[in-house]
């Protein structure tokens, strides 16, 4: 794994906003959507957006710190989407734990988000600072619905919310390959956005203090 000074190191020597920086972003998520992993290269990045291979590496040395802006881009929109939609103070824990259900399954069906996650976890297999950065943008997801977990049953610990956390967005992610964008059973996504806010809020109300530890050791 890289060491700690090459993990918290900003990216690259860009300024975000600029109409350069900007290009390049936009090239970068536009090969990784439509070309893919094995395309997705500062040469590839720099022939899509008409620049000089120099012009965009002098912004991203390296791919790796085009991925890392790329997610920390999309977890911005992501709190911008839950600051509009979700922390609101008419709402209860159980609305808002619902919203977050919605809005990541929903996500889930966009061309954007089910190509892009699926080729990221490609790099991820073979390069382990891609590897850090994705693994860190999914603990802050966990964190957004442990937030929301722990209101809504606030006897649960730490762990026991961590856990039924985890387990609610690796069973949403798992639907991609089957209800994402173009994919085989994605018009039957409304009903599983609606089972899903129903049982993963159900799940969580009815969860007693040590109850994933006996399932643990049943099983």
């Amino acid at each position: 794994m890289p060491d700690q000074e090459t993990t918290t190191q900003r990216p690259g020597i860009y300024t975000r906003g600029t109409e350069t920086v900007d290009a390049i972003l936009k090239a970068a998520l536009q090969v990784l959507i439509e070309e893919g992993a094995e395309a997705f290269t500062i040469r590839r990045v720099a022939t899509t957006c008409g620049l000089r291979v120099g012009n965009v590496s002098y912004h991203f040395p390296k791919k790796e710190m085009l991925v890392q802006v790329l997610l920390d881009d999309i977890m911005d929109s992501y709190h911008a989407k839950l600051e509009v939609n979700v922390r609101q103070p008419e709402l209860s824990d159980e609305d808002r734990l619902k919203l977050v259900i919605v809005i990541c399954l929903e996500d889930i069906c966009s061309q954007r988000t089910t190509r892009l996650f699926t080729e990221l976890w490609a790099l991820a297999n073979q390069n382990d600072f891609i590897a850090e950065r994705v693994e860190s943008f999914y603990a802050k997801v966990h964190e957004v619905i442990g937030e929301y977990v722990a209101r809504l049953n606030p006897a649960l610990s730490a762990d026991e919310v961590h856990t039924l956390a985890l387990f609610i967005s690796a069973s949403m992610e798992g639907t991609t390959p089957f209800l994402g964008f173009r994919k085989p059973w994605n018009a039957k996504m409304p009903a599983v956005i609606g089972i899903s806010t129903h049982w993963f809020v159900d799940l969580v109300k009815s969860m007693k203090p040590g109850d994933i530890g006996r399932m643990t050791k049943a099983s």
